[in-house]
């Protein structure tokens, strides 16, 4: 790797104490492990929004599809003051070339799935996204993305770090040779990783590639690109291991 991965992260993940209570939720896997390869942007929804710390508790509210982020003794709305900032934060985040963020789960504000909502009657249903995650996932379709807790099973965290390297090794060959013959490289290098997430996507890019004539360049880098990843957010499995071996 010619540049460090940089890697968003929620900060108190690791080790800031920066959750409601004074304290933290760190994260020795990713501070100590994959930390020794990567490069952190730590980002705190809540403190960067302007709340304290300590400070009251936070819960979503309402239509999961649409939730209201309320304080739970207080009763006070701050959708519209964390929407807002997020807005602004992903657009600041671009500059970064973030190559994966890493999410605290649960979190109103940072939880990037099965995060409660509180219906009318105080009932919670686990379908919720945090105001800050979702404002990132939104605008950022194709980065991989995933939270502290599934990351403790191995099978996704591989697949996971997988599609961190492999989204790097990507940029570094737009930034290379920003051509046709730059992408069949990258392809055939990558063929059998390719392979062993997802066929259907490996041949899809193949068929791609044979009619490179009929795109412009960036049409073709952007469709690829989004073939890839999408490639790789598919788990590897014992047979298709078999089949590429």
């Amino acid at each position: 790797m010619e540049q460090p991965i940089r890697i968003g992260i929620s900060a108190c993940l690791l080790g800031e104490n920066v959750r409601w209570n004074g304290g933290h939720a760190r994260d020795r896997f990713l501070t100590d492990t994959m930390g020794a390869y990567v490069e952190y942007v730590p980002v705190c929804p809540e403190v960067e929004c302007g709340f304290g710390v300590p400070r009251e508790t936070l819960r979503l509210e309402g239509d999961p599809e649409n939730p209201r982020l309320v304080t739970t003794e207080t009763r006070t709305d701050h959708t519209a003051r964390m929407q807002k900032w997020a807005r602004e934060r992903v657009l600041a985040l671009e500059k970064e070339r973030l190559c994966c963020f890493i999410f605290k789960s649960k979190s109103p504000s940072s939880g990037m799935a099965r995060v409660k909502v509180f219906n009318d009657s105080g009932k919670p249903v686990k379908k919720g996204v945090g105001l800050f995650a979702r404002a990132f996932m939104e605008h950022f379709p194709v980065i991989p993305v995933e939270e502290d807790g599934r990351l403790s099973d191995p099978g996704l965290r591989e697949n996971f770090i997988e599609q961190i390297f492999t989204l790097k090794r990507w940029r570094e060959t737009l930034e290379r040779c920003h051509s046709l013959k730059g992408l069949v490289d990258f392809h055939e290098d990558h063929k059998l990783l390719i392979l062993s997430h997802s066929p259907v996507h490996y041949r899809a890019m193949g068929k791609l590639m044979a009619a490179g004539q009929a795109y412009s360049v960036e049409d073709m880098f952007s469709t690829y690109e989004s073939m890839l990843l999408g490639a790789m957010r598919l788990k590897t499995t014992r047979k298709k291991h078999i089949a590429v071996l």
